[in-house]
């Protein structure tokens, strides 16, 4: 078994040179960081919120960054109502555990059990297997251009789940102790194996991608609570699924590779660590924001603004991408809200 998930991990000069590159962004980030408290208070809930937007989205949810937030500010008086809700609800709170408790956390059967039962925590339906191994299979399916039903990939079998899943762990604990294996190739290795197994009914990748942040905090990545790695992995959505297709398609077999994958991974957690740079060279909020946030908040003078009237200023972005960036103006609070539903308005913050 050590074997087999040791050979599989290539090592080219341009995984190489990838892992050279975060690290040293890393190690700017541990050397060079000199932001408020107050800015990482505020980016740690924005991020938050735009991690469990993106990582519901992932999975098919149609909330906005928007309204997981409007949604999680009055969860305590307002339980959720559907399925998206729900999800959104157990996100929020599990990566909040993620990055409050990570120093204390050791990954485990017992974790990964109780990280799933956080994470389908309100969830009505999933009562019976939350916190529970897969006792039926799950099929990866898809929809063919005739409407078809067609198997994508066939993960583990019932049987054989919590045998495999200790394999990885075991692996995975040996792996990061010995030190002879990058973490970020460790990392990758054991997030693939953790969706080719999917071990659950339901919420493998949202578990999968809760369960990355830990182990990137765990390696030293302090600035993950603050760059959304959701926000990333979603804006590449296709290009995720590709990789893991390409790879898991060649899964237990003599030419097992999962070379596609940890391109992807290492791509995503490259941006994220020059997203960190930026952070930490400027704490002005403004240099947090993409092309697109920089230019819808440009359009906030002394006026405020509807979602229609931003429409209609820049007719080529979707409202719901206009939704989202003012979400995250919000978040940063270099906007204000004023008023609900129709009447919603947004001014710049003083």
């Amino acid at each position: 078994m050590k074997e087999r998930f040791q050979k599989r991990i290539p090592i080219s000069q341009e995984i190489l040179s990838k892992i050279t590159q975060i690290d040293e962004l890393k190690g700017h980030w541990k050397g060079g960081l000199a932001i408020s408290p107050q800015i990482l208070g505020r980016l740690k809930k924005s991020v938050i919120i735009t991690s469990t937007g993106a990582s519901t989205r992932i999975e098919g949810s149609k909330m906005t960054d928007d309204d997981v937030e409007r949604f999680l500010r009055a969860l305590k008086s307002n339980p959720p109502e559907n399925r998206d809700e729900e999800e959104v609800a157990g996100y929020a709170d599990l990566l909040g555990r993620v990055f409050d408790n990570w120093q204390s956390m050791k990954l485990s059967e017992s974790l990964i059990l109780s990280f799933h039962g956080v994470l389908l925590r309100y969830s009505k339906k999933d009562g019976q297997h939350k916190g529970k191994y897969k006792t039926k299979e799950n099929l990866v399916v898809a929809r063919n251009s005739e409407g078809e039903q067609v198997t994508i990939f066939e993960p583990t079998p019932p049987w054989l789940t919590k045998k495999e899943m200790d394999d990885v762990l075991y692996w995975t604990h040996e792996a990061m102790a010995g030190k002879k294996l990058h973490p970020l190739l460790v990392t990758a290795n054991f997030i693939f194996e953790f969706l080719a197994i999917h071990p659950f009914s339901d919420g493998n990748g949202r578990l999968s991608r809760a369960i990355t942040n830990l182990l990137l905090l765990q390696s030293g990545y302090g600035y993950v609570p603050y760059v959304s790695l959701e926000e990333i992995i979603e804006e590449r959505k296709d290009e995720y699924y590709s990789s893991l297709r390409k790879t898991q398609k060649y899964h237990k077999t003599k030419n097992e590779d999962i070379s596609a994958w940890l391109s992807f991974l290492l791509d995503v957690l490259l941006v994220q660590a020059k997203s960190a740079k930026e952070i930490m060279e400027n704490d002005d909020p403004t240099k947090l924001l993409s092309g697109r946030q920089i230019e819808i908040y440009a359009l906030f003078g002394q006026d405020a603004l509807a979602v229609l009237d931003i429409k209609k200023k820049l007719n080529a972005i979707p409202e719901v991408t206009i939704k989202q960036v003012l979400a995250r103006l919000v978040s940063l609070r270099l906007i204000e809200r004023i008023g609900l539903g129709r009447a919603t308005r947004y001014v710049k913050s003083k």
